[in-house]
Parts: structure tokens; sequence; C-alpha cells
């Protein structure tokens, strides 16, 4: 008679599970008999597939459900801000204020400006002389962060953006993200104060970032908006420059 899977030693069985998609193992394995369930609720498992896909860095604590999530936080961490450095235009960015001349895309470094730190980012977002902003809103489920993530393990939501001044210009930049619950009440935010950059800048390019933690139960969307303008007033695009936006939800 062939062995039956019940009658391997668990470290063994504890291996073939973790050759299994993780949603498998949630939606189907642990369904499977009593055994299987108490494997897939158990640390073992998730840090065996957190050490084989090298998902490693601030160790969860020891229970098991904080190894589960902490995979399937390492597993989606991406970028979830989409058209982050205005390779398709400004698809994918709403609620846009057009002020002056309105936004503009242009090839890095620009005019009067410098490349940028990553080989990876070729273009940027330019403002003109009255206040340019645009926004953009991520729906947390439909990216795969499930209710009860969000209200109880709460992950950090970290921000960040970039931005520069052209050399011959001064301008204006501003950062302002928002948490929203179901029904887009404000649950926590975070505003930068208003950057001034001078005429006469080096042009260098600065991140800005933001860490969400502990911001209670209920947040579903995260609305992301930044813009500027330049201070001269000058007909054409010589306000801030801004590219490499992200939000992140980071286990």
């Amino acid at each position: 008679a062939q062995p039956r899977m019940e009658s391997l030693p668990e470290a063994v069985l504890i291996r073939i599970l973790a050759s299994i998609p993780a949603v498998d193992l949630v939606l189907v394995c642990r369904l499977v008999c009593c055994h299987w369930k108490n494997l897939v609720d158990g640390a073992a498992l998730w840090i065996l597939k957190c050490q084989q896909e090298g998902f490693t860095g601030a160790e969860p604590q020891e229970d098991a459900e904080n190894w589960q999530n902490f995979y399937f936080l390492s597993k989606r961490r991406r970028n979830l801000i989409k058209n982050p450095c205005g390779e398709e235009d400004l698809e994918h960015w709403g609620e846009v204020e057009n002020g002056g001349d309105g936004w503009k895309i242009e090839e890095l470094p620009g005019d009067f400006g410098k490349e940028f730190p990553s080989e990876e980012v070729h273009k940027y977002f330019v403002t003109s002389y009255e206040w340019c902003r645009k926004a953009q809103v991520i729906d947390l489920r439909a990216e795969g962060y499930w209710e009860e993530l969000m209200d109880t393990t709460q992950p950090k939501v970290v921000v960040r953006d970039w931005y520069a001044g052209r050399s011959d210009a001064g301008c204006l930049y501003e950062l302002s993200v928002k948490l929203l619950s179901e029904n887009e009440e404000v649950l926590a935010e975070y505003k930068s104060e208003t950057v001034s950059i001078p005429q006469d800048n080096d042009a260098n390019w600065t991140e800005i970032s933001h860490t969400f933690s502990n911001y209670g139960p209920g947040v579903r969307f995260v609305r992301f908006e930044h813009g500027g303008q330049d201070t001269l007033f000058w007909k054409g695009w010589y306000g801030v420059r801004v590219t490499n936006s992200s939000v992140a939800v980071e286990p």
C-alpha cells in the first residue's frame, strides 16, 4: 500500500505545503483536515516560506498570525501609485488642477536641471506659474489588502515623493496624503509644509517621506496629492518638478 500523507513526519509535510501558493494554502489546504489546518495556521510553515523567498528584516513577533501576515505583506510589497514618473502622460492622475499653463511632462534632466539619483527614472512632471495639483486615490482592497489585515495588523503605509526646482527659477511644493474610510472620512493625514525653493538653487532632487502607523481600524483608501508652482510667474513651466512618487504597504 502507498504510504499516506498523514504518516509523513511533520517537517516533511511542512516542506511540501511550503511549495504551494499561499492563497491556496489559506483557501484550500487548511480545509483538508484538522492537522493541515493547524499547520497552515502555525508559524513554522510561514517562517519557511519567508525564508525560501528571502523575506527577512524586522522579525515579526512569535505568534503565527504575524508570520502569515508578514509573508503576505512582503509578497505584495510594491508601489501602489500608477504612472509615478509620467511615462503615461497624466494617465491615472485624477482631480488635476492645471493652473497657469498646466502640468507638463519633460525628459530628465531638463533645462537647468539635474539627473535623478536612480537610473530607472526618465521623466518628471513639471508645474507652471499658478498652482498645479494632481491626486491619486488607491483602493486598498482592490490592491489585495483585506479589511481584517488593515483593521487588526494595521501595517505601515509608507509614502515617498521626490521634488526639485530648476536652478534659474524659484518654486513652491506641497504634499498631502490622507488615509480614508469606506465613506471617505479622513482617519489620518499628513501635510507637508509648503516647501519654498529659492531662485539660483542647486536643482538637486530631494526625497520627502512619511510613515503612517497605528492609524486605527477602518482604513480602505489612500489619497495622495502633490503639486506646486513657480514663484516668478513666468509663462511656461518653471515651477517645481515631481517624480517617482510612491505609496507602499510594508510588513
